[in-house]
C-alpha cells in the first residue's frame, strides 16, 4: 500500500538528523556510488530521519546508511535494517498469480466474478465484468478503498491511528468499503492505482489454492529464494529485529510533530501492502524475477507488458510490476511502497544484473526518483 501520509489517503505509484556512520565499513571514493552517497544525504537534509540501502551489480554488493533510525535514542539506521515494504507487496501477489496461470490453474481472462462471485457488486460495480488481468494492471475501475475519507480519518490522521492502530480488518471489510462507492471508470477504459485490486487478487489466490495468500508467498517465493529477512505479518504489530522505528506527521502538512508509528496492525493493507521486507532480499527477489528465475518467459512478457501510467512521465505499470524510464535512458523495473512511517522503493535492470533497493523510515519527506536516478545515471 502506497500512502503518502501527509496526503490524506492519496495513493501514487512513483519510482517514489546529524549523518551517522553506516552500518557496513565504508565504501571508497570513486567506487561508482558517489551520487547515491549523495542522494541518500540529500534526503536526511530534506527531513527524513534515515535511509538504508543495497545496491547489487553483477557479483558486487554495496550497502550504505544515513540518519538516524531511533529520534529518541540516536541510533543509526543498519543496512540489515527490516521494514514495511508497502505495495512491493504487490509484486510478490501477482508473481504468485502469474505462477498459478502457467500451472493452468486459472486465466488472467477469467472474471473476477468467477472465482470471487458476489464480492464486487454494488454501486456500479460489476465483477462479471472485470477481469483478473485487470486487477493487476489497475485498469478495472474499482474504487481504491484507501481514498475513503473515513477510512483515511481513522487510519492516517493522528487522532484516528492511536485509537485504531491495532484493529484487524479483514480482506471482505477492505473490499466492502470500496463498493460503497461507484466506480472510478468502466473496466479496461482508463488507468487508476487501486489498492483494492490488490486485496481482491490476495482473496482470489486463497480461493484457487484453499491457502492464503501469505502460505503461497511464503511456499513459492520466500522459501525457494531464501528471503529470510522477509516476512508477510498479518495481524502481528511489531517490526522483527534488525530493525528501526517509523515516524508520520499523522497530518495533511509535512510540518508539526513526528510520531513513532512503528507498531500497526498491518491487516489494514493486506495483500495490498503488508509486507515486511530488507534492502537484500528485495534486491535478490527483483533480480531473480526479471532474470525468469520466478516465471516462465511467457508469464514474465505478460507482467512486462505495461499500460500508460497517467500524470507520471516514462512510466509503464506492467502486472504488479512498473517500468521506468530514467534520464540516462536505463530503464528500471520493480515497485515502490508506502505504509505508516515508511517510504520504499526496489527496481532492477531488464536483465536483472543491476539492482537497488533503499527505505526512508520517515513517509513525508524525501526524494525516492533521486536516488534511483543517482544509482543507475549518477556514476
Amino acid at each position: 500500500m502506497t500512502v503518502r501520509m501527509t496526503v490524506v489517503a492519496a495513493t501514487t505509484v512513483a519510482l517514489t538528523a546529524a549523518l551517522a556512520a553506516p552500518a557496513l565499513a565504508a565504501a571508497p571514493a570513486g567506487d561508482g556510488h558517489g551520487a547515491t552517497r549523495q542522494a541518500v544525504r540529500a534526503a536526511v537534509r530534506d527531513g527524513v530521519p534515515g535511509v538504508t540501502l543495497t545496491a547489487k551489480d553483477g557479483r558486487s554488493t554495496w550497502s550504505t546508511t544515513v540518519g538516524t533510525g531511533n529520534l529518541r535514542t540516536g541510533a543509526p539506521r543498519s543496512a540489515d535494517d527490516r521494514y514495511r515494504v508497502g505495495s512491493i507487496t504487490k509484486t510478490f501477489v501477482s508473481t504468485v498469480l502469474l505462477q498459478l496461470e502457467a500451472e493452468g490453474r486459472l486465466s488472467l481472462d477469467d472474471k473476477v466474478e468467477k472465482w470471487l462471485p458476489g464480492v464486487v457488486h454494488g454501486n456500479g460495480h460489476d465483477g462479471g465484468r472485470i477481469t483478473l488481468r485487470q486487477l493487476l494492471n489497475h485498469t478495472s475501475g474499482i474504487f481504491n478503498y484507501t481514498s475513503d475519507e473515513t477510512f483515511a480519518r481513522t487510519y492516517f490522521l493522528k487522532d484516528g491511528f492511536f485509537e485504531h492502530r491495532y484493529d484487524t480488518k479483514s480482506p471482505e471489510q477492505l473490499v466492502a468499503i470500496a463498493m460503497a462507492h461507484k466506480p472510478d471508470f468502466a473496466p479496461g477504459t482508463s488507468w487508476n492505482y487501486s489498492n483494492t485490486n490488490y486485496v481482491l487478487a490476495g482473496m482470489v489466490i486463497q480461493k484457487a489454492t484453499g491457502q492464503s495468500y501469505a502460505e503461497q508467498i511464503r511456499r513459492r517465493i520466500i522459501g525457494p529464494l531464501h528471503l529470510t529477512a522477509t516476512s508477510v505479518p498479518g495481524t502481528r504489530v511489531t517490526v522483527p529485529q534488525p530493525s528501526s522505528r517509523a515516524y508520520s506527521k499523522l497530518a495533511e502538512t509535512a510540518t508539526g510533530p513526528t510520531y513513532d508509528v512503528t507498531k500497526l496492525n498491518p491487516s489494514l493493507a493486506s495483500s495490498a501492502g503488508e509486507m515486511i521486507s530488507d534492502s537484500a532480499d528485495l534486491d535478490r527477489f527483483y533480480s531473480a524475477l526479471l532474470k525468469g528465475k520466478l516465471l516462465p518467459p511467457k508469464q514474465l512478457k505478460e507482467m512486462k507488458t505495461t499500460v500508460t501510467v497517467e500524470g507520471i512521465p516514462n512510466a509503464g505499470y506492467g502486472l504488479g510490476l512498473i517500468d521506468r524510464e530514467l534520464s540516462c535512458g536505463v530503464h528500471v523495473w520493480g515497485h515502490d511502497g508506502g505504509i505508516h512511517g515508511s517510504n520504499s522503493v526496489a527496481v532492477t535492470t531488464a536483465d536483472g544484473k543491476h539492482s537497488v533497493a533503499f527505505n526512508f523510515n520517515g513517509d513525508w519527506s524525501g526524494d525516492t526518483d533521486a536516488v534511483v536516478e543517482a544509482e543507475f545515471c549518477g556514476g
